[in-house]
């Protein structure tokens, strides 16, 4: 059964959504791609993620013709750059975004890096576009822990709704203090990239013989839904896995009908162990 997350501002949502990184891109894909975020949509993914980065704004401009007379259906997220991110420039930027949309506001509106602007600066553009309606919330992306410290002592409290970050087998290195301090603070993580990169974590010996030992409505598991699973397991964070096709959107959708065993999280331990120190935030 999926699970649900809660932002600061008490929207509840279900615990995976859809990213859109790479979706836009191929013409020839385009028809394909909107159908599969329609489906997710059909399946009760109601978080979709892109960014104005994302194909110069191909993605975005997907997402709209995706949620076209559903817009009521999604919690819409979509990503400023940071060169973007003044007081100046900023305004700008969201309603570009909103125009490939298609939609009057943004839910949640996050920096998707931090870069040469200051943060208070950015703030101060984020609660303008609130106080405009322009965007519902926003928040960060690819911050780590100082970074979300300092952001903590310079904005509202509860005003930074989300952390988008990198999370998955691979990348375990935020649980040892991201996880824990952003919950803490009131703040959902988000996961990108949760299935890793390029299908060589997928491979990985360990996940073929737990999905071995799980059924889902579709069938047989999957190393990839035991991957997804294994993400979705942590409380107050939201997964955003890409599907490019209808199939590819019901088997991550078909991740959330697996419940790991401690033996089954003992045994992804020992070929993937916890941090235990320390380690810097990745990006890709």
């Amino acid at each position: 059964m999926m699970g649900s997350v809660t932002f600061p501002d008490g929207t509840t949502i279900p615990a995976l959504g859809m990213g859109t990184w790479t979706l836009g891109d191929r013409a020839d894909r385009r028809a394909r791609e909107i159908a599969a975020l329609r489906a997710g949509l059909d399946q009760g993914l109601k978080l979709i993620d892109t960014a104005e980065m994302y194909g110069n704004g191909r993605s975005e401009t997907l997402v709209g013709e995706a949620i076209a007379g559903r817009r009521d259906d999604v919690c819409l997220v979509t990503k400023v750059l940071p060169s973007n991110a003044s007081r100046r420039a900023m305004p700008a930027s969201c309603r570009a975004s909103l125009r490939r949309l298609g939609t009057d506001r943004i839910d949640l509106y996050l920096l998707h890096w931090q870069g040469g602007i200051p943060l208070d600066e950015t703030v101060e553009a984020f609660e303008r576009l609130k106080q405009d309606g322009l965007i519902g919330a926003w928040g960060v992306s690819n911050f780590d822990d100082d970074d979300m410290a300092a952001l903590s002592r310079l904005a509202p409290a509860g005003a930074c709704a989300a952390n988008q970050i990198l999370y998955s087998l691979d990348y375990r290195g935020v649980e040892f203090d991201l996880l824990p301090a952003d919950r803490r603070r009131g703040v959902v993580t988000m996961a990108y990239s949760p299935l890793g990169q390029g299908g060589e974590l997928l491979r990985a010996p360990v996940l073929a013989r737990i999905a071995a030992r799980h059924e889902t409505a579709m069938g047989p598991a999957t190393p990839a839904q035991v991957a997804l699973a294994w993400v979705l397991r942590q409380p107050n964070l939201v997964a955003i896995p890409k599907a490019g096709s209808v199939a590819h959107q019901r088997e991550n959708a078909a991740a959330a009908d697996i419940a790991l065993s401690d033996d089954d999280l003992a045994t992804i331990d020992r070929s993937f162990p916890p941090p235990t120190r320390k380690i810097p935030l990745a990006m890709i």
